[in-house]
């Protein structure tokens, strides 16, 4: 990303999903370089996982830009693009850790309880005052239907981030990604698909996603053991909560820096070689996640119809997926000595 020199400035964007894009707005522009949306470029989208090396390290950054340049796609107004770069700002370092901390597990809606405090104490404010707009306007994501739909509806929100992550693990090529993207309209203010058959990949390349990723059994428990790191560290003041809204890499170094044993011990467990099993009669600890599906509404012979009522099977395929992934967890840790010593890959 970079500015020109001219009076007019330009910033010349390439996204590896969208391709190359120009952003001449000057609120866009400016709200692009505050502070408050620089910090999300050291913030992941899957906090420690991404931190580990688990997964991809997209960040925040990387996932409001995409969500801008969707709905930009989609024909949206200047506003709501704006509302797409701001919908993540309140992301704590690690992101939906956090939320574990807090025993947010299966809401992880934190960084929207906390938007309006961080975005008033930030220098957001005073950008988009020097443009006509208050702040106030993008705290509800609900009014702007683009960007921000209730679950399980498409929205530019969790295309973005599914295209993205379906991508780094391997479920879905470049190609797969473009013809779903030609695939979607705008149809009664919402995103909707015109084909079927792209309707039911999207949905099903969604829920592969989460079983892959986001509701994974390994991520879900590396998401554990940092929070209890996290808790830990707040609890005895080795972190404050104004670390919180740092970066990832800063809490991280704060937490290995300290020498207290109980917390070493916590660090160490934190590793891509940690495994984790599925153990009811001596679990080291329960836990429950968010589970994220779709159900696309389909543009079908001048009608808009659920991807679940035009197709039982995929119906059936979602319920079944839901009620193999609900409820408390059972997790056994084996720290990564075990597992050297077990010689499990």
């Amino acid at each position: 990303m970079g500015r020109n020199d001219h009076s007019r400035q330009v910033i010349e964007y390439y996204d590896r999903i969208y391709g190359p894009a120009e952003i001449d707005e000057p609120v866009l522009v400016d709200v692009l370089h505050t502070r408050a949306l620089q910090r999300l470029r050291d913030v992941l989208q899957h906090g420690i996982s991404g931190l580990l090396g688990v997964t991809r390290p997209t960040s925040r950054f990387e996932h409001s830009v995409g969500v801008m340049l969707l709905v930009r796609r989609m024909g949206a107004s200047v506003t709501e693009q704006l509302a797409a770069l701001l919908h993540d700002v309140s992301h704590t370092a690690f992101s939906h850790v956090i939320d574990y901390v807090y025993g947010g597990y299966d809401s992880q809606c934190y960084h929207e309880v906390m938007k309006e405090t961080y975005i008033a104490h930030s220098d957001l404010p005073e950008v988009l005052a020097r443009y006509g707009y208050n702040w106030r306007e993008f705290l509800d994501e609900h009014r702007f239907s683009l960007l921000e739909r209730p679950a399980p509806a498409l929205c530019a929100d969790r295309l973005d981030y599914f295209f993205r992550d379906s991508f780094d693990l391997g479920l879905a090529s470049w190609d797969d990604i473009q013809q779903a993207l030609k695939s979607l309209v705008v149809y009664q203010n919402q995103i909707v698909v015109t084909d079927l058959v792209v309707a039911r990949w999207i949905a099903d390349t969604y829920m592969a996603a989460d079983h892959a990723s986001w509701a994974s059994f390994r991520e879900v428990g590396l998401y554990e053991l940092c929070a209890q790191a996290i808790r830990y560290g707040l609890e005895t003041g080795v972190i404050g909560q104004e670390d919180l809204w740092s970066t990832d890499a800063q809490v991280w170094q704060k937490l290995q820096a300290c020498p207290d044993e109980r917390l070493r011990v916590l660090l160490q467990l934190i590793s891509p070689q940690t495994r984790f099993v599925w153990d009811e009669d001596h679990p080291s600890f329960c836990v429950s996640t968010k589970l994220r599906t779709v159900d696309p509404h389909v543009l079908w012979n001048g009608r808009l119809h659920l991807l679940s009522e035009v197709d039982p099977t995929y119906a059936a395929r979602r319920a079944a997926y839901l009620r193999s992934k609900q409820g408390r967890w059972p997790m056994r840790v084996i720290p990564p000595q075990e597992t050297v010593d077990r010689g499990v890959d």
